[in-house]
């Protein structure tokens, strides 16, 4: 396994765990806490409307292009 021209069915699972280690180490290390103070400033900004929208319809599994 890990031959990146290897055929893995459905999903790439070694990109998955790859992705996963990867939100893991930045879970651990990364500025956490200041991005989740953007968000929440974000969210009392003036984008405020327009991202409980988004978070709405993503819900519902309507995406945005």
């Amino acid at each position: 396994m890990g031959d990146k021209d290897q055929v893995q069915g459905e999903g790439n699972y070694d990109a998955s765990r790859e992705f996963q280690r990867e939100q893991h180490e930045f879970a651990k290390t990364g500025p956490v806490g200041e991005k989740a103070r953007e968000a929440e400033e974000a969210l009392d900004g003036p984008d405020a409307e327009e991202l409980e929208r988004a978070r709405r319809e993503t819900g519902e599994g309507k995406t945005h292009s």
